[in-house]
């Protein structure tokens, strides 16, 4: 027997949809907006599971269930838990099938891994209202927070949702506010409750302000129905397609990307460079074996960048994608960049370094591991450069988008980009763009930048960054 004392206490996300600038989450009982891309989301994010044989669960307040047009209760698809002090099912009429707790511990308990009604749930959204918010994020067990920010009816109409983790602390955060303030063209008179600490970033889990030392934990997206293209400033795309399919073709020559008006290796391959780092006999343009030649050769034999390697080596990417169609369910579908033995010979030893593929349901997911990242300028190319290359694997096997997960090891700011990024971090994000890739592809070798279209992308302008050499 497992005593209701000693059951881990599940762990659970917020879902919210906030005034940009009041934090207002309602009015009168009922949301102060009616967006049909916020429905869309929420009902695409509170119903989507990897195992089909699981639901997910909603925990909201009794206001909250009553505020739900009746033709649309419960929420289908979902467990409905319903929270009342008198937990009374009679008294409030629940449908059959809904849930009833006296308090959001005991729903959670209820929704325990190891009860029966837990035994079929796979995520926990805990759905309003704002005193329920106000207790579940002073939770330890409220892993994320899915926050969509509202500054305009029109603009946020036009722009669909746009969504964002963020880690809290468990500290207890203020009570709502009994304020009516009306801004952005709707009034509010109930709130969300401040986080007690968090830095909201696009997309993105972190723990601190930049300012503070960000030190992010990992960062997840959601490749299904959108591409994590940044958007509170222009990140250069034709430069993350280009110089993945560079990679991709196992390539070390910087000059083949100077020749397609990309310049993001020159200085790792000038002269001075190369001298510097002891490589004094490489030509100029000469990477060595960096990424894409590890991709594709690993354990060959590195000469110069004029050499044709053809069949030496690992070909790392026909294995991946041979065993995501014939073997999916391998814990070993693995791709690596880092190789010790020819570390000396690169130019650059490589940062984003690791990637393990994983596919359930037909999904393909990659997690990356990155051991030093530049969160100014490298990490929004790198975030790009990975789900690009996790959905141009999935559209060569026949698999869905799933997601990608991405981890750092080292992650930091250089002291001449923190005004940028203070700059950056005042930027509301907007929604992401959608990737599409031409059907006719069916090679990374036959892939080019022209089969590749980003659509609606909508970002703030430039921020001009310098990099590290």
């Amino acid at each position: 027997m497992v005593l209701a004392a000693d059951r881990k206490q599940r762990s659970f996300a917020v879902v919210v949809a906030t005034c940009k600038q009041t934090r207002g989450i309602g009015q009168a009982g009922a949301l102060p907006w009616r967006l049909r891309a916020d429905m869309a989301y929420f009902k695409q994010l509170t119903r989507s599971t990897r195992d089909p044989t699981k639901r997910n669960a909603v925990i909201m307040g009794r206001k909250t269930w009553q505020s739900i047009p009746t033709k649309f209760r419960p929420l289908d698809d979902r467990v409905n838990v319903v929270l009342s002090r008198t937990a009374d099912t009679d008294s409030l009429e629940l449908p059959k099938g809904v849930l009833c707790a006296s308090s959001l511990p005991q729903a959670l308990e209820l929704l325990g891994e190891d009860t029966e009604a837990g035994a079929t749930i796979e995520n926990v959204f805990v759905i309003g209202g704002a005193s329920v918010y106000e207790e579940a994020i002073a939770m330890p067990a409220c892993a994320r927070i899915h926050l969509t920010e509202i500054e305009q009816v029109e603009e946020a109409a036009a722009a669909g949702t746009e969504n964002t983790a963020v880690q809290t602390d468990g500290a207890s955060p203020a009570p709502p506010t009994a304020k009516k303030p009306r801004l952005s063209g709707f009034e509010c008179d109930t709130f969300f409750p401040p986080l007690a600490s968090g830095a909201y970033v696009e997309g993105a889990r972190s723990a601190a302000r930049v300012e503070n030392g960000l030190r992010y934990e990992f960062m997840r997206f959601d490749l299904s129905t959108t591409f994590p293209l940044l958007t509170t400033k222009r990140v250069f795309w034709r430069g993350v397609a280009e110089e993945l399919l560079w990679f991709l073709n196992g390539e070390t020559s910087a000059k083949k990307l100077q020749d397609k008006g990309i310049g993001i290796w020159d200085g790792n391959s000038s002269r001075e460079y190369l001298d510097s780092i002891g490589l004094t006999d490489r030509e100029v343009g000469d990477l060595g074996p960096v990424y894409g030649w590890q991709w594709r050769h690993f354990g060959a034999t590195y000469t110069d960048m004029h050499a044709d390697y053809k069949g030496q080596g690992v070909d790392q990417v026909a294995e991946v994608l041979d065993k995501l169609k014939n073997k999916p369910h391998d814990r070993r579908i693995i791709m690596t960049a880092w190789n010790p033995a020819d570390l000396s010979k690169m130019a650059l030893p490589p940062c984003h370094m690791f990637a393990q593929f994983y596919v359930a349901d037909g999904t393909l997911s990659c997690q990356m591991y990155q051991r030093s990242a530049d969160l100014g300028l490298g990490v929004p190319f790198n975030i790009a450069s990975y789900a690009l290359l996790t959905c141009l694997f999935a559209h060569l096997t026949g698999l869905k988008r799933g997601t990608f997960v991405h981890t750092i090891g080292d992650a930091h700011v250089y002291l001449n980009h923190v005004d940028a990024l203070k700059e950056q971090l005042e930027r509301s994000p907007r929604a992401f763009p959608t990737l599409r890739i031409d059907p006719k592809v069916d090679s990374v070798e036959g892939c080019t930048f022209g089969d590749l279209t980003i659509e609606g992308y909508n970002p703030y302008g430039k921020i001009k960054m310098d990099m590290a050499v």
